[in-house]
């Protein structure tokens, strides 16, 4: 593509093109810095001249030619027609005058059959006696044809430091300085591009025709290929010197003064000086006085073309000046990583101090690069292992994998004894936070052996202030000290020679608030939330807050706020935090019973997080991701994920108990009975170790009962269900409800009417469709078995459309064999009434509607809402004339979607 100059520019050319038509001469030097279009500029110049007819000779200076002697002269008279202009005589008799009036006249004499245009380009590297006879051909042709149209680079000159002098002297002396475009200037000749794109060209290019050519050649016009050419081209061109100190300012980057360029390079101040304005002239530095690069391709480019080894030095060196200036430790430490050199001993602080900067200001990567080169040159084990817990604290943002196997060197140290007391504390902080329950408590347990802190030990950078290093790891101050209020029941007491105050156990900050201080515990949760944004800090918080809500207030109020929290962490592009709330967010939509929802969002973050290995974390999310293909009946979706290798750890964490969970489960459908009653014992067994014992975190006891049933052992089964209805949370309605439903079929037809009945309500309050359709099933089965065939219809048609909604392909077929949803012969009710209908009920008729719906008789309507049968009968006969319907086989079996949830 062609860069059009400014008209002014070219209808200087033009006049000038005139003059000499009409025997005025001309002389023409246009300046400007490498890449600017001198040379582009010239050849139009010529054409325009070719295309008046004139007779036009080029010749153009190189470095290499400047010590051969009347080179310039030789390719003019090449130029020239045949016989017009002889070759330079030799050079014992060059330098005489009388040959340079011999060139001169020769030229003068062409000149009469047409204008002589004499082009020639970058006249700093002309040789001196070609020089020489430029300027008496200028001096001695003033009123003849002739135009003399030379380039020359801004920042060097010509040999003859006479040249330049003279050609200002003469009378029809003409200079033209051709500088790089302005922004308005890149926009008007880019007027098919949109304004980001044109300030997106204007700043990698600087305005250098050249740049920007080569950014217009590149795919989606950002650098590449061609603009690295282009840089490496502008740089060759700036004078023989210039090449050494561009590399040595990509180098220093934004340290790169004259006077560092000078110490770094060795070369004169006043040759720095002038090598960083040839490259701002030429745009390449960055703009408002910056002395790096303007892009960091272009920095790239030169680096690149480094040899390795003397590159590696020039870091080396570079990162001695920095430190030695006063720069800061982030610019130090970039050029010890950048030299992967460590060898002076203030290396180790300043790598580990910028790696704080770094984490500061949200460059992780560049904070985890310099903390794994100080890690890899720390020559003891406990400073290394000190290192490797904060790479972990760092990587868990990004890649919860990566996070995991740097605690790996740490763990090793502390099992071998070799673990600094220093170090106990964070490792077990990050293990806490991870949910890895006991390898946390071995760390605490053994920092406790050691007092707390090792005899004599200075603080050291990370250590967590405080007696405890749990400390920051709670939440929320209003329930934050139920939490603390002591370790795990099993614990005992704390062994002999442990300190007085015993460290927090990390189980404990995975609790729920003791059961007087659950509804101030959510609603501290949510206030929290409210005022809570992602950092560094507040993750762990943000998490217990979540957990809070989700299973002392139930998914629905928890769901949105994880959402909210899931696409912060995809906003801040931290794909780790993204795991761990996108892990809540697909339990959260698993314990609504959406099983679709549920899959999906744990196959999203799991596609999200780089895939580096086995990860604690997202193995808990497999979990989730297990539970909901199996309920949705696909076991071999299921079978897929468990095939995944696990990590060690997860036997001992959080996220371990729902692996368990979900590979109970899978067992159970596929027959293996006593493998998923391992499963679930096992988890039975960590939450009672872990004081955790909590049914709304886990109800374990409704899944080893459900085993026991396979198996044929009611009576063990009764124990568990009977056990989990003496617990804490025996009221609430999710864990009661499934409690129910198991317990219902232990008992007779008539007592397991009475009984799921109930479990049908507390579980439409729980919001879990699925565990609600898996009730209504067993509620229509029952109703079938002593007799009501009308009604147990319809509460199958309810239940199949529920388990439906869910995903849950395969409780449809339980529930109704066959049944598709669009047959006629199944007397499918009419569609859902519309809204306003709907909306014209009171509150009495929805709620005695909705009981209807779930199967309900009207005495038992009637003693659920403490009214008269006849009452009952009065609001139904209401609601079938308000909806259009005959009575109650046509209620809509999805009429709670348009009706107000009651208690």
């Amino acid at each position: 593509m062609v860069l059009f100059r400014r008209a002014e520019e070219l209808s200087l050319s033009h006049a000038l093109l005139d003059g000499c038509t009409e025997g005025n001469a001309g002389l023409l030097l246009i300046e400007g810095a490498v890449g600017c279009g001198k040379s582009e500029f010239l050849e139009t110049v010529a054409a325009r001249a070719e295309d008046r007819g004139a007779t036009v000779l080029r010749a153009m200076g190189t470095a290499a030619e400047r010590g051969h002697a009347l080179g310039i002269l030789r390719q003019l008279a090449a130029d020239a027609p045949p016989g017009t202009l002889s070759a330079p005589p030799s050079p014992a008799e060059a330098g005489r005058v009388e040959a340079m009036q011999v060139f001169a006249a020769a030229v003068r004499e062409l000149s009469a059959a047409a204008p002589v245009v004499i082009c020639v380009d970058d006249l700093h590297h002309v040789d001196e006696l070609s020089s020489r006879y430029l300027l008496h051909l200028a001096r001695g042709s003033r009123q003849a044809r002739v135009l003399l149209a030379l380039t020359e680079s801004v920042h060097e000159r010509a040999v003859d430091p006479l040249l330049r002098t003279e050609l200002l002297r003469l009378p029809h002396f003409v200079r033209l300085p051709l500088e790089r475009f302005a922004p308005e200037a890149v926009r008007a000749m880019l007027p098919d591009r949109t304004e980001a794109e044109t300030a997106q060209l204007y700043r990698a290019s600087g305005g250098n025709p050249l740049l920007l050519r080569s950014l217009l050649q590149d795919s989606r016009h950002r650098p590449g290929e061609a603009y690295t050419q282009a840089v490496l081209a502008c740089l060759h061109r700036c004078g023989a010197a210039t090449p050494q100190l561009a590399e040595a300012v990509a180098v220093l980057d934004g340290l790169a003064s004259a006077a560092h360029l000078a110490r770094l390079t060795g070369a004169a101040e006043s040759a720095a000086v002038r090598a960083l304005a040839a490259l701002d002239t030429a745009g390449l530095l960055a703009p408002e006085g910056g002395h790096g690069f303007r892009h960091p391709a272009a920095r790239a480019a030169v680096l690149d073309r480094m040899d390795p080894a003397a590159r590696a030095a020039l870091h080396r060196e570079a990162a001695l000046l920095a430190r030695a200036s006063g720069a800061p430790d982030t610019e130090v430490a970039a050029q010890l990583l950048a030299a992967r050199h460590t060898g002076e001993e203030w290396a180790l602080p300043v790598l580990r101090s910028a790696a704080d900067q770094y984490v500061a200001d949200g460059a992780l990567a560049e904070a985890a690069d310099v903390l794994q080169l100080a890690r890899e040159a720390c020559p003891d084990d406990a400073p290394r292992a000190e290192l490797a817990i904060r790479l972990c604290a760092i990587a868990g943002r990004t890649d919860p994998a990566t996070a995991e196997r740097h605690l790996l060197e740490p763990l090793a140290a502390l099992a071998a004894g070799k673990l600094g007391p220093h170090s106990m504390g964070p490792l077990a902080r990050v293990l806490a936070a991870q949910g890895r329950i006991d390898e946390s408590a071995d760390a605490l347990e053994r920092l406790a052996a050691t007092g707390g802190r090792h005899p004599g030990a200075e603080r050291r950078h990370g250590d967590i202030p405080g007696d405890d290093p749990l400390d920051g790891l709670s939440a929320f101050p209003q329930w934050a000290a139920s939490t603390r209020r002591g370790t795990p029941a099993e614990a005992g007491p704390p062994p002999a020679g442990r300190a007085a105050r015993t460290p927090v156990h990390p189980a404990a900050l995975w609790a729920l608030p003791v059961e007087a201080e659950e509804g101030a515990a959510a609603h501290a949760a949510e206030l929290f939330l409210r005022g809570a944004t992602l950092a560094e800090g507040t993750v762990e918080p943000v998490v217990q807050a979540l957990r809070t809500l989700l299973y002392l207030d139930g998914a629905a109020r928890a769901l949105p706020w994880c959402e909210v929290f899931v696409r912060q962490a995809a906003g801040r592009g931290a794909t780790g935090w993204q795991a761990v709330f996108g892990g809540l967010l697909a339990e959260a939509r698993m314990r609504l019973g959406d099983l679709t929802g549920a899959a999906g969002t744990a196959e999203e973050i799991l596609r999200a997080v780089p895939a580096h290995g086995s990860s604690v974390l997202l193995s808990g999310i497999a979990g989730t991701l297990v539970r909901a293909r199996t309920a949705m009946g696909r076991p071999e979706a299921a079978a897929a994920v468990l095939s995944r290798p696990a990590p060690a750890a997860l036997t001992g964490s959080i996220h371990g108990l729902g692996y368990l969970r979900a590979r109970g489960h899978y067992a159970l459908a596929t027959s293996r009975f006593h493998a998923a009653l391992g499963d679930f014992l096992d988890i039975g067994r960590h939450m009672r170790r872990w004081g955790l014992d909590r049914p709304r975190l886990l109800p374990w006891r409704t899944d080893a009962a459900e085993a026991l049933l396979k198996l044929g052992e009611a009576r063990q089964a009764e124990r568990f269900l009977a056990d989990q209805l003496t617990t804490r949370d025996a009221a609430d309605p999710w864990v009661r409800g499934m409690t129910l439903r198991l317990r219902a079929s232990l008992r007779e037809p008539k007592e397991r009417q009475a009984m799921l009945a109930k479990a049908v309500d507390d579980l439409h309050r729980s919001g879990d469709q699925y565990e609600l359709a898996r009730a209504m099933g067993d509620f229509g089965q029952v109703l079938r078995e002593i007799g009501e065939p009308a009604r147990a219809a319809m509460v199958n048609r309810r239940a199949w459309h529920v388990a439906r909604e869910c995903g849950a392909e395969a409780l449809c077929v339980k529930i109704l064999p066959g049944h598709t949803g669009d047959t006629a012969a199944t007397a499918e009710p009419a569609e859902t009434p519309h809204a306003e209908l709907v909306a014209s009920l009171s509150e009495s008729e929805k709620r005695v509607a909705l009981l209807a719906v779930h199967g309900h008789t009207n005495r038992e309507i009637a003693q659920k809402l403490y009214i008269t049968v006849s009452t009952v009968e009065q609001h139904l006969t209401r609601v079938y004339r308000k909806l259009e319907i005959p009575g109650r086989q046509a209620l809509p079996v999805d009429f709670h979607l348009g009706v107000a949830e009651f208690v």
